[in-house]
């Protein structure tokens, strides 16, 4: 019994079942997947990657967390159709670990010296000591929340 345990773990952990039983977006990124806000291939950049994953199984893959906030926000521009009931996972990239987690308990940091692949980008990290620290060390500007998050403040980004 032990035996067909470990190797259904096994196997959830290698094809991302797992991720999707915890509710978290899978990865890796496709290699041919591009960004829906910016167009630019996703994969390029897979320190910066971002995702969203649909109920229905489907998934969007972005560039950094700007742009899947972008989409999130304005689901019937970049995912028609759909809208955020249909949402069942976000992640995003911690700045310094680069693991997934989701984006509604970081902290962002804006108004940085450090740039994304599109620019001025939301920075995020796990825990506001870190995002602190990086606010001082890369000269930020504030440390906000998810639901500071709006259309209007990612614009002052671009």
């Amino acid at each position: 019994m032990y035996r067909i345990i470990s190797t259904i773990v096994l196997v959830c952990m290698l094809t991302g079942a797992g991720a999707l039983a915890a509710g978290k977006a899978a990865n890796p990124t496709p290699a041919n997947a591009k960004c829906p806000v910016c167009g630019m291939f996703v994969a390029k950049y897979p320190d910066w990657t971002a995702t969203l994953r649909f109920k229905d199984g489907s998934s969007r893959y972005f560039d950094g967390p700007k742009d899947l906030l972008t989409c999130y926000l304005d689901l019937a521009r970049y995912a028609p159709g759909k809208n955020q009931r249909d949402v069942l996972a976000l992640a995003v990239k911690e700045y310094y670990s680069l693991e997934m987690f989701d984006p509604r308990s970081a902290f962002f940091v804006i108004g940085s010296d450090v740039h994304g692949p599109m620019g001025s980008e939301l920075i995020p990290f796990n825990t506001e000591k870190d995002a602190l620290a990086f606010k001082i060390d890369h000269k930020g500007k504030r440390i906000i929340r998810f639901n500071e998050i709006t259309r209007q403040l990612i614009k002052t980004l671009n």
